[in-house]
């Protein structure tokens, strides 16, 4: 296992301390604009479902846009996307308290503004969360994220409040101007920030090969997507608590913005309280154990909410609620980072956040259409009653525990002396791996050789095949394609450390001399009348010869 960091152990990297905070302050201006901006809608447009798409309307863009800001966020400086995002949220956040001040929104426009900031988001969050591991050792990796979910639920336990104050003081347009002032110290800290270099031997992938890459290497990872399943039904179900609780201030509590404000302050505590246990419950009980128990306790959280009619009584169930939530998106959070090699990572948690705020997307668009075509109590208990499903679902798609893998880079293939004169993108390459294998270890070889196959597919193999030799039955040979050289080297180049076992124990069963004999040949489908491939001179001491 993993050994256990301190929750508190990443604020002894500056780096680490200096976004942080940084953070924080934006984090307080996106919950304050987001007060202003549900608290708007309802005054804009008397529908329940519209009132939802405020939630949805920010969530949508990062299940759309999530999968190319991963790829980006894998092949390009993360701290230049990073920057860039920030400064669009900034000027998208500018432009809405003009237009908020001098009375231009109207329900779509305002859906627009929310959509725009989205956007900026979409690109933000894989950079942001896959820099984690740029900027604390792996062993603090954990903590790091715990961190950063207790650091935007600090503020969720202020943001509203403050949100819901200005809105009722001052108005909307007042909410939006604040956030966008507090863009500006994260962009600072991320200019003074130096990640370390990123490895450049390789040209960088195109960007569709990139989003193939991902895809690939996710959907041959089982943990993976059992995480992904999860997280989105968690997602869909819980969104129902935030998408309708404007409504809930309105209607069921008789309240103002300041009543809205208060509600999500006691979400937020609940998380804070999630984030403070989440060490102890991870060090005692199993990952899927606690997935269930966020399960559960969210769906109580939903019911008390559903039919209290007083603050006090929806506020028990907010801190409920809010507890769970933490302590699921951060656990599933984790669990990609910790389950995936740095080389993918941001693709990883591309998919992740586009299944969970997909999700959520769906949920509040859902909810929100249930409320107002039968009742908020209804919407909430239903979404309780899908949450209790996923409770049980963890029967067929339970999470693993992690961190027993070795996920650093293997770093023992050396490129080979080639006779003919390859260009980087010359292709298709063909590579054969001949092993003789006894009658006796067919069954072990086989077993192993599955193994294998998931790993050269998840790291890039095309047309995989295993041969057996009819003549000398002993005779195996695995064969796979990768459209250019580069794309061989690259495929190499992904080798972690957690994979060298496998390999190890297809050579154990290895009973030729040496290991077995690789051949890499370069495929051709049709015959050229002239070869444009050029052999290399013998280097003079094979040549002697």
């Amino acid at each position: 296992m993993e050994p256990k960091s301190d929750t508190f152990a990443p604020f002894a990297n500056p780096n680490f301390r200096a976004l942080w905070l940084a953070s924080q302050t934006s984090n307080l201006g996106g919950l304050v604009q987001m007060v202003g901006a549900g608290w708007l809608m309802t005054s804009l447009a008397g529908s329940s479902a519209m009132v939802a798409l405020v939630q949805a309307s920010n969530t949508l863009p990062i299940m759309v846009f999530s999968l190319i800001a991963g790829a980006l966020a894998d092949s390009f400086d993360r701290r230049r996307i990073l920057l860039g995002a920030q400064v669009f949220m900034f000027v998208v956040s500018v432009a809405l308290a003009i237009s908020a001040f001098f009375g231009l929104l109207g329900p779509w426009g305002l859906l627009g503004f929310t959509f725009a900031v989205g956007c900026g988001m979409a690109l933000y969050n894989p950079s942001w969360q896959a820099s984690m591991g740029d900027i604390v050792i792996r062993r603090d990796l954990s903590s790091a994220v715990t961190l950063n979910a207790m650091g935007f639920n600090l503020m969720r336990s202020v943001g509203p409040a403050l949100g819901g104050l200005l809105v009722a003081v001052a108005g909307a347009a007042s909410a939006f101007a604040f956030n966008a002032v507090t863009y500006l110290p994260v962009m600072v800290a991320l200019w003074r920030w130096q990640p370390p270099a990123r490895d450049e031997r390789l040209p960088r992938e195109p960007l569709r090969q990139a989003l193939g890459a991902g895809l690939r290497y996710v959907s041959m990872s089982p943990h993976l997507l059992r995480v992904l399943a999860r997280g989105g039904l968690f997602g869909f179900a819980a969104s129902s608590a935030l998408a309708l609780l404007p409504l809930v201030a309105r209607d069921m509590l008789d309240g103002t913005a300041v009543t809205y404000g208060l509600l999500l302050g006691f979400f937020g505590l609940g998380a804070i309280g999630g984030v403070l246990v989440n060490s102890r419950l991870r060090a005692r009980f199993r990952n899927e154990h606690i997935v269930t128990a966020t399960f559960l306790g969210f769906a109580a959280g939903l019911a008390i909410l559903a039919l209290g009619r007083h603050i006090a009584v929806s506020g028990l169930g907010l801190l409920v609620a809010g507890a769970c939530w933490v302590l699921a998106l951060s656990l599933f959070n984790v669990s990609v980072q910790m389950s995936t090699p740095r080389w993918v990572v941001g693709r990883a948690l591309s998919f992740y956040q586009t299944a969970t705020f997909g999700g959520m997307a769906l949920g509040a668009w859902i909810w929100g259409l249930t409320a107002e075509h039968h009742s908020l109590t209804t919407a909430l208990l239903v979404s309780a009653a899908v949450l209790l499903a996923g409770a049980f679902a963890g029967r067929w798609i339970g999470l693993a525990e992690f961190g027993a893998l070795d996920l650093d880079p293997l770093n023992t293939f050396r490129e080979p002396e080639l006779r003919l004169d390859l260009r980087a993108r010359s292709g298709p390459i063909v590579i054969m791996i001949d092993y003789l294998i006894d009658e006796a270890d067919t069954d072990a070889f086989l077993a192993a050789i599955h193994r294998r196959r998931r790993v050269r597919i998840r790291d890039g193999a095309r047309n995989w095949a295993l041969l057996r030799d009819l003549e000398n039955p002993d005779r195996w040979s695995e064969r796979f394609h990768v459209a250019t050289w580069n794309d061989y080297l690259r495929h190499n180049a992904r080798r972690t450390k957690s994979d060298l076992e496998g390999y190890e124990a297809l050579v154990a069963l290895h009973r030729g001399p040496g290991r077995p004999v690789v051949h890499r040949l370069i495929e051709r489908q049709t015959v050229p009348l002239h070869e444009d491939l050029v052999l290399k001179p013998l280097p003079p001491e094979i040549g002697q010869h």
